[in-house]
């Protein structure tokens, strides 16, 4: 999965380096590093730090790709659900 953070952004809180160390590093006080592409084990720590992040720099592509995934079809049960109640 792809991973982008604005580091124009990040204020160096370091959440993300505390939720998925294997993914994030802190250089010095205020410097993220961090992998672009981590590997798919890392999913749940990725989507804790992301949402973690107090200033929401962290991008992580195939996380928003299933969150919509899931929205639609929560959206298609609802409508299933409101045409059998119908």
């Amino acid at each position: 999965m792809r991973l982008v953070v604005d580091l124009n952004r990040c204020q160096g809180y370091a959440q993300c380096a505390f939720l998925a160390p294997d993914v994030f590093a802190m250089h010095g006080d205020e410097g993220l590093l961090y992998d672009p592409q981590a590997e798919e084990a890392q999913r749940e720590r990725l989507a804790q730090a992301a949402a973690a992040c107090p200033v929401q720099a962290i991008l992580v592509d195939d996380l928003d790709l299933d969150l919509d995934r899931n929205r639609e079809q929560d959206q298609d049960l609802t409508a299933a659900a409101e045409v059998r109640d119908a």
